[in-house]
């Protein structure tokens, strides 16, 4: 299975509804400069929060402003809401997934309340990163512009 995503690509899609954008945009220098890996970002319309891609769930951050994804291909993705969100100590989020769970692409995760996350002065962008960039030859550019949860907004190619 793995020799079909080193062919064709594997594409992730987008995690939530809002204004895409690349991961060098997001105003913190750990994802804008690519220190955890390479994703996307977008800027939430709703706090509804999919799954970019198929796998199971590895991760469910305590604060719940974090969930990581690790797909059939070993591809790990962190699904990071919003900056500096950690210091709300979960009080934004409500997660439906947990440690384990298996999801399809598209797939309901979570939501996060966004009217309390500005009004306490944090910024809600949605960030996807792909932090095991080892595996991976190349990352397509995104196309900046609105988009819709399910939406194709990457192609990844992995090495041979």
């Amino acid at each position: 299975m793995f020799n079909i995503f080193k062919k064709r690509g594997f594409t992730v899609a987008a995690a939530c509804d809002g204004r895409l954008m690349p991961i060098t945009d997001v105003k913190d220098e750990v994802f804008s400069q690519k220190m955890l890996g390479d994703g996307y970002a977008i800027k939430p319309t709703n706090g509804k929060i999919y799954s970019p891609v198929a796998g199971t769930v590895t991760t469910v951050f305590p604060t719940k402003h974090a969930i990581g994804i690790t797909t059939d291909n070993n591809l790990e993705i962190l699904i990071h809401l919003g900056i500096d969100t950690v210091e709300l100590k979960g009080e934004p989020f409500e997660v439906a997934v947990k440690q384990g769970d298996t999801v399809k692409q598209d797939d309901y995760l979570a939501s996060m309340n966004t009217e309390l996350i500005t009004a306490e002065n944090y910024d809600d962008t949605v960030i996807v990163v792909y932090t095991n960039m080892d595996v991976i030859k190349s990352v397509s550019d995104v196309s900046v512009g609105d988009t819709t949860h399910g939406d194709t907004v990457q192609t990844l190619q992995f090495d041979a």
